[in-house]
């Protein structure tokens, strides 16, 4: 795990809504929710966001490859969920070393 990359992709302000959104979907996308098992799809956090979808994709990478976000493809739709023990071992991580 490297600390350092994961602070720096924790630094914007978007990039942390994102996984704040992610935790509760059911209270941060319109319904008809269209939550599955395997995530939110990615045009809705795009719509969320209210940024373009260039962004928004990099934003969802850079998440992607620091293991904070799962990313799950289905057919044509890709789908994102946060990927909870990555999350708490980042935290307990940051607190032991802190």
């Amino acid at each position: 795990m490297d600390i350092i990359e994961i602070n720096k992709v924790l630094s914007n302000q978007v990039r942390i809504d994102i996984l704040k959104w992610l935790k509760k979907p059911e209270e941060n996308f319109p319904a008809p929710l269209t939550f599955h098992d395997f995530g939110i799809s990615v045009g809705l956090i795009h719509k969320k966001t209210g940024l373009s979808q260039s962004t928004v994709s990099e934003y969802l990478n850079m998440l992607l490859r620091t293991k904070l976000l799962i990313c799950t493809r289905n057919g044509k739709w890709t789908y994102y969920k946060r990927n909870e023990s990555e999350i708490l071992k980042y935290l307990t991580t940051l607190s032991d070393e802190l």
